[in-house]
């Protein structure tokens, strides 16, 4: 048992309080989005921390509610109405718990680094641009505009004020968060000075108890779930994908391995509670985690802390919570933002291939302006396509008569369906001696297309009355092959092994 020092512990609590300051306007503002109460945002927020710090498979990685999930409930919400959105996240939590059971959470291991790379900067973006919602304000007739004058300029003032303090106390002391002394300063200035600024309770109040059990009040009926169930499965999409590429930015920040199934298995049964208990559900968030992170914080603690702070803020510290100015908040996630962007890759889009390039620039655009789960998978498919591409102009043979006067092929690279045409263009059966022989040593068989083109290039041969001779072919290809099967010369000490994901059929 890894036993802490006081030090440690110290720095995962404050920075536990950081997070939570952090997180109750985010909640609140994600709320809104949907068109629920902010306390369903702050309960969401809740709950998802303190049950993912405590079970999930990433310590020192926040979960609360999100903006990328907002933007899908407000539909089913407004349509629907929010008893419908509480049925839906409890069915979206028991989809990312089938998700875990089946033991699929690895499979975020195979998203490429450009995609991760697009990903970290799109979110960066999407960070810094969400902040200026804030420099609106509601005029005396209602209208919704801009700041200006001698309250937008107070606002920048204060936002300044925090970004420094942030970057500069640490060259002075990191016995406390930089964060946390920013947004208590800031606060303190505006409390003492009597400064009128935009505060955290101009969006909502977050005063509340604790949260109650609630069954969600509706029809359990098939039409119910036609309702429900595509919105959960988009929502427990977006939730664990944003959820494990945030576990895998966090493993490269502390080079050390999340368990990424635990982290699903978490964020489903956390979900599932959100749900049982009037909250909107939610999933890891990027910029809180930066917080922690950066400020060192890596243990449970910090994560359970902040589910703590943020339930103490709701309870009983509401009325000094709503004091805290906006341009204290708003100037941590600039900081967060840039951080969080990856600055270096601007100068790498230059030397990188310009197909991953494309990708990071691909998936960057379509975070920012669309949804991240389609950023995402569109990176993974433009990535995969490239790289079948690439693979599939390294088909080549060598061919040369030998002593007998026999055509030999020799064959390398790698035979998949990408591949396939170019594999039947490189032989001359009209052209060829009557026996002809193809080595397979130094080439890969990879799917069932491969096994179908060799199939039909034994079929042209056979045709032509000719002798087709394959060499070096793995044995499970050797089982799947039709027309070629008795072409195969097997020698059992020189034979490759591997085995390829195909399957005959008929």
């Amino acid at each position: 048992m890894i036993v802490a020092s006081f030090p440690e512990i110290k720095t995962n609590i404050l920075s536990g309080l950081t997070v939570a300051l952090a997180m109750v306007p985010e909640a609140i503002a994600f709320a809104i989005v949907a068109q629920v109460s902010p306390l369903a945002g702050l309960y969401a927020s809740f709950i998802m921390a303190l049950i993912t710090s405590a079970f999930g498979g990433r310590p020192g990685m926040i979960s609360g509610a999100t903006g990328a999930l907002a933007v899908v409930m407000v539909a089913l919400v407004v349509t629907h109405g929010v008893e419908f959105l509480f049925a839906t996240i409890v069915l979206m939590g028991i989809f990312q718990l089938l998700f875990a059971a089946a033991k699929l959470g690895k499979i975020i291991r195979m998203v490429p680094y450009p995609v991760m790379l697009g990903f970290v900067n799109g979110l960066a973006i999407v960070i810094f641009v969400a902040q200026f919602s804030h420099f609106k304000t509601i005029s005396a007739d209602g209208a919704l505009g801009w700041m200006h004058g001698a309250p937008l300029v107070i606002m920048l003032g204060l936002v300044a004020a925090t970004m420094a303090i942030i970057y500069l106390l640490p060259r002075v002391t990191k016995a406390v968060p930089a964060t946390l002394v920013a947004i208590l300063t800031v606060s303190g200035l505006v409390a003492v000075l009597g400064v009128q600024t935009k505060v955290v309770g101009d969006l909502g109040s977050i005063a509340g108890g604790l949260p109650m059990f609630h069954l969600p009040q509706l029809p359990l009926n098939w039409e119910t779930l036609q309702i429900i169930f595509p919105y959960s499965l988009i929502l427990a999409a977006i939730g664990l994908i944003e959820s494990l590429l945030t576990l895998n930015l966090i493993d490269e920040m502390t080079g050390k391995r999340g368990q990424p199934n635990r982290e699903c298995m978490a964020q489903g049964a956390a979900n599932v509670v959100t749900g049982f208990f009037g909250g909107m559900g939610g999933c890891a968030m990027i910029g809180q985690s930066m917080i922690n992170v950066s400020s060192g914080a890596i243990m449970r603690l910090s994560g359970i802390s902040t589910a703590l702070f943020l339930l103490s803020f709701i309870m009983f510290g509401s009325s000094l919570i709503e004091r805290i100015p906006m341009a204290a908040l708003i100037g941590v996630m600039f900081v967060v933002a840039g951080k969080t962007f990856e600055w270096g890759s601007l100068q790498a889009l230059r030397k990188i291939p310009r197909t991953d390039a494309m990708i990071v620039v691909a998936v960057t655009v379509v975070t920012v302006f669309t949804d991240l789960a389609i950023a995402v998978v569109l990176g993974v498919v433009i990535s995969a396509l490239a790289f079948a591409w690439q693979h599939a102009k390294q088909i080549n043979v060598k061919s040369f008569k030998n002593e007998m006067g026999w055509k030999i092929y020799e064959l390398e690279g790698t035979l998949f369906f990408a591949s396939v045409a170019g594999f039947q263009n490189l032989f001359t059966p009209n052209e060829d001696t009557d026996e002809v022989i193809i080595e397979f040593l130094n080439a890969r068989v990879m799917d069932h297309s491969a096994i179908e083109a060799i199939d039909a290039l034994a079929a042209r041969y056979l045709k032509l009355g000719k002798r087709l001779h394959l060499r070096h072919l793995s044995h499970d290809s050797l089982e799947l092959l039709g027309k070629a099967k008795k072409l195969v010369e097997i020698n059992i000490t020189e034979d490759p092994h591997y085995h390829i994901a195909a399957s005959k059929f008929g």
